[in-house]
């Protein structure tokens, strides 16, 4: 089993910066992918960002691209997401989520959830 427990949300003025971490408990999370969803009031929840057991490679949807950095320290077992000139629409609860394998952006594919951390984004 895998807990996960995400923080760092809060309000955050639209062009400035937060930083989401995900602490991991439990099973080692070293060779899992792990990725970023976020929803939003009314709306399902989506894809953000997604990464690799080592790092390597990521994954973004086109909306966050050149914006938001995933990024991960096994040895703290933590996932991080740096949230760079965030916009109004990025308002969300935010989850980070675990599988074994591949990264991908399929929501059902992950076997893991934190309780999410809410994102509010002031214009």
């Amino acid at each position: 089993q895998v807990q996960l427990v995400e923080s760092g949300g809060g309000l955050v003025q639209a062009g400035g910066s937060l930083r989401l971490s995900c602490a991991a408990s439990g099973r080692t999370i070293s060779t899992y992918a792990m990725g970023w969803f976020r929803q939003a009031p009314g709306k399902e929840r989506e894809f953000v960002a997604t990464i690799s057991w080592t790092g390597g490679m990521t994954d973004y949807t086109d909306s966050v691209k050149g914006r938001f950095t995933a990024s991960r320290d096994n040895a703290k077992k933590t996932l991080y997401l740096q949230m760079n000139t965030p916009k109004p629409e990025d308002t969300a609860i935010y989850y980070c989520a675990a599988k074994a394998g591949v990264p991908t952006a399929t929501i059902s594919a992950y076997n893991y959830w934190g309780q999410g951390t809410q994102v509010t984004v002031s214009s």
